[in-house]
């Protein structure tokens, strides 16, 4: 146990260094697939508080199940669970148990790849079945025992549907079930490689039920079969049901092997329960419920079926009757531990002396996570490994807090926003003990004199599918722990359905200490690019997306410009919402059809996320090019948080935008803040900036020699760059030193000529404790209506001439218009604009 100890506290040491060589990777790097926020979060398992899948044993009175990174076993009616498996740096999921009851086998994840394991309960011992090094998910064995089916990403990347003989612990004649291959249809959310996830054996072992997507550009795909008899790669697999699923249908054939329960939304919101049959009978809901029923099982006898459900919030497992629809829930609330346990009670306390809620990350003597039993686990999307043991998990506290973990040494880190300084330290818990420990955060705010700021997240969405259903109280609670005074929940489609569509017109949460919850919208096109619809007044704009090749709606009209125009017409701001994850040159790209320049030059952007899901520096480049140009675009920020999930590209608030509106929380005091540029945006750095009298959004007229200028800077961070920057360039650098996370000076400064300038901070790479990129904050700008201006117009307009050249080409090579009227306004739309840079480039 000192041992652990000692180490533990000598990473933890390393873990809470300066970021100046952080380097940040994404999780599961090896998987080789778009937009992994998705596939990663729908799909894979992930580490929650409650359970996430089961499995039932042969007499079907117990069951096997997975929870907080172990494995589990409980006997159903009984509140006492026993924990089967307990590994270092590692997380256990997905359970299936053999036909025998003598073993399990299951996934392992130990923060650089998930393995299959075996459990054989007689003896305690535990076995890797692969060690690829890809990820290996959904072991399920054939009612003989002698067979196991699984996903793999290895040798490929992708997710393919493997086999293998299974001996006394080893895999033999490994091959793919279903033959790789790509679909000739072009996809958005999916690569161009076919996927075969979901596997489930027919009774007698002869077929495998799983979802394939060959040839299907939208959902992950269709329930299928394929012989698993004698494998043929020239065989076709038969096809029993097409509908658009998103990566969680796990279809389950009954033990009469006539029926499949699956998990859909089928032409609602959320995912429920439904049966079908084997040869593909209309689909009839088994459950109903405005929440998610996933990860079902049947029991052996095909009375009971087990399911994962988020009806409370957090994840949570019941055994249902399928006749008459009795429910039992599996709650472990006695729970036998592997290893001994402690006690840790979190006082969390402000500078005043007042509890506050707050981000916590609790790493164990184990080198796993931890959190209370009824909080929602969060992970990130990205992490150094040479930091950690695995991508970093955080709950919120809403103090005090109480959580058990094993004894022995625990590092923790406590975080409230940006105007608190980190709190971290290393702790002793000793054996079936308990401790309590009273955390006072230092306050660390800008000062008042550069405004009175209200911080919002202006890009959040409540619930999109994730292992947890949220609400409004919910959402709050979490901006409350991370210090955020302003919600915008985005609603938007997830596939075919819009999660969160019955709040938009909900009443506004009241402002003050408990937030404020703003209903908005994001308009997806997988054509143009996303916006985001602040305030609209009357109703969301539908159909909520546009150019969704090979659906009814796969005409890219409306254009971006027009569906401003729409939003306009109901008094919101419209706005750019993660612009750029790349560089954009217009000469090397495959094919462009990013509207913004359009949209900007014709008036119709209010605001761009400058700090989001993006390259901030990147971003700045094409914004700094823009504003050389005449056009005033305020700095707005979003994290594009989806609130839900439990891996989470967030929390909310990790990107937000600071609002100077002399104080006032109103809807309407936020939008004026917003469209005249009084902000600043940051995932971390607070700014301050007064130049000659004016601050962010002003207008100076008139300067005759130095003028006055006052900046200050407060982050919870170091920060290795503070620069001022005047159309593009660096006129003043700013010497940190210290901690780098409090400056303040005034001067004097003498202006080359007019245009812009605004404040920034940022960072070379990443920082541990900032769950993005790296480090950015930025001012929008003051605008400078003097005499000269940038030298770069020209070449700065030129870049965007070639860029809508790009763009006209994309649109007039489109053939999905629905009519002549379309094709012919969306082109002189982007014509009009491509010639407004024309004019500045000469």
């Amino acid at each position: 146990m000192r041992r652990a100890g000692c180490a533990l506290f000598i990473a933890s040491a390393l873990l809470w260094a300066a970021g100046a060589a952080a380097q940040r990777e994404p999780v599961l790097k090896q998987v080789e697939l778009p937009h992994s926020y998705y596939w990663r979060e729908l799909y894979l398992p992930q580490l929650t508080t409650g359970p996430s899948a089961a499995a039932f044993m042969p007499a079907g009175d117990e069951l096997i199940y997975s929870m907080a990174g172990s494995l589990w076993r409980q006997r159903i009616g009984s509140d006492e669970a026993v924990e089967l498996t307990h590994a270092d740096a590692a997380y256990d999921y997905q359970p299936d148990v053999a036909a025998d009851g003598g073993s399990v086998v299951f996934t392992r994840y130990d923060g650089r790849s998930m393995e299959l394991w075996r459990l054989d309960f007689a003896t305690g011992r535990e076995r890797a079945l692969t060690r690829n090094g890809g990820v290996n998910v959904e072991p399920r064995l054939s009612p003989d025992g002698r067979r196991i089916v699984w996903v793999s990403t290895a040798g490929t990347g992708h997710f393919n549907l493997m086999i293998a003989d299974l001996g006394r612990g080893e895999l033999a004649n490994q091959r793919f079930l279903v033959a790789p291959r790509q679909s000739s249809i072009d996809r958005y959310y999916y690569s161009a490689h076919d996927h075969a996830i979901n596997p489930s054996w027919s009774p007698d072992g002869n077929r495998v039920y799983y979802v394939g997507n060959a040839e299907v550009a939208w959902g992950s795909g269709d329930i299928r079969w394929v012989s698993a008899a004698a494998v043929d790669q020239s065989h076709e697999p038969g096809i029993v049901h097409r509908e658009e699923t998103a990566w969680a249908a796990r279809p389950e054939v009954a033990p009469d092997g006539r029926r499949i329960l699956y998990s859909s939304f089928h032409g609602r919101q959320r995912y429920q329960l439904w049966l079908t049959t084997v040869d593909g009978a209309a689909p009839l809901p088994l459950t109903f419920g405005d929440f998610d029923r996933r990860n079902a099982r049947w029991s052996p006898g095909g009375a009971r079926i087990a399911y994962i459900s988020n009806e409370r919030g957090n994840t949570a497992l019941f055994v249902q009757e399928f006749i008459g629809g009795t429910r039992t829930e599996i709650a472990a609330k006695t729970r036998h531990y592997l290893r001994v346990p402690a006690s840790l009670l979190l006082d969390i306390r402000d500078a005043e002396g007042q509890r506050v809620p707050a981000r916590v990350m609790v790493l164990g003597s184990d080198r796993r996570w931890h959190a209370p039993a009824d909080a929602w686990m969060h992970g990130d999307d990205g992490y150094d490994r040479a930091l950690y043991p695995s991508e970093p998990h955080y709950f919120h506290c809403a103090s005090p807090c109480e959580l058990e973990l094993p004894a022995g040494a625990a590092s923790l880190s406590v975080q409230h926003g940006f105007r608190h300084l980190p709190w971290r330290e290393v702790v002793d818990l000793a054996p079936n003990a308990r401790r309590e420990i009273r955390i006072e955060l230092a306050g660390n705010p800008l000062p008042v004199a550069f405004g009175r700021h209200v911080s919002a997240d202006l890009h959040v969405h409540m619930n999109y599918g994730g292992h947890y259903r949220n609400t409004p109280e919910r959402l709050l609670a979490q901006a409350r722990a991370e210090d955020l005074d302003v919600v915008y929940n985005l609603i938007v489609n997830k596939e075919e359905r819009i999660p969160d569509v019955a709040e938009f017109g909900a009443a506004t949460a009241p402002a003050g200490n408990a937030g404020m919850l703003l209903q908005a919208q994001e308009f997806h096109t997988s054509l143009w690019g996303h916006l985001g619809l602040l305030n609209l007044s009357d109703h969301l704009l539908l159909p909520d997306f546009t150019a969704y090749r090979h659906t009814a709606f796969a005409s890219p009209y409306p254009h971006n410009g027009a569906v401003a125009d729409l939003a306009h017409a109901q008094g919101a701001l419209v706005g750019y919402v993660h612009p750029l994850a790349a560089e954009i040159v217009p000469a090397r790209e495959r094919s462009l059809s990013y509207e913004l320049p359009a949209d900007v030059a014709h008036g119709k952007v209010d605001y761009l996320e400058v700090v989001g899901f993006s390259d901030h520096r990147l971003t700045a480049d094409v914004w700094y090019r823009l504003l050389n140009l005449g056009y005033r675009l305020p700095a707005g920020a979003g994290t594009d948080a989806m609130a839900n999930y439990a891996s989470l590209r967030g929390p909310v608030g990790v990107n937000r935008v600071f609002l100077d509106t002399d104080g006032e929380r109103t809807p309407a005091a936020l939008a004026a803040a917003l469209k005249g540029g009084r902000t600043f945006v940051s995932n971390g750095p607070l700014l301050g900036l007064e130049f000659a009298g004016q601050r962010p959004g002003g207008v100076l007229r008139d300067a005759r020699g130095p003028m006055p200028y006052r900046v200050a800077l407060r982050s919870p961070v170091a920060v290795d760059h503070l620069e001022i920057v005047h159309n593009g360039r660096i006129l003043k650098t700013f010497e940190l030193t210290g901690e780098r996370q409090s400056f303040d000076e005034s001067g004097e400064l003498t202006l080359p000529g007019g245009g812009w300038l605004l404040l920034r901070a940022w960072n070379d790479h990443a920082d541990p404790l900032v769950f993005d990129l790296f480090p950015y904050a930025t001012t929008s700008p003051i605008y400078l209506e003097l005499p000269g201006g940038p030298d770069s117009v020209a070449e700065d307009a030129a870049y965007f001439v070639a860029w809508m050249n790009r763009v006209i080409e994309a649109a007039t090579a489109n053939g999905d218009y629905n009519d002549e009227r379309e094709r012919r306004t969306t082109i002189e739309y982007l014509r009009w604009a491509r010639d407004q840079y024309l004019e500045r480039s000469r």
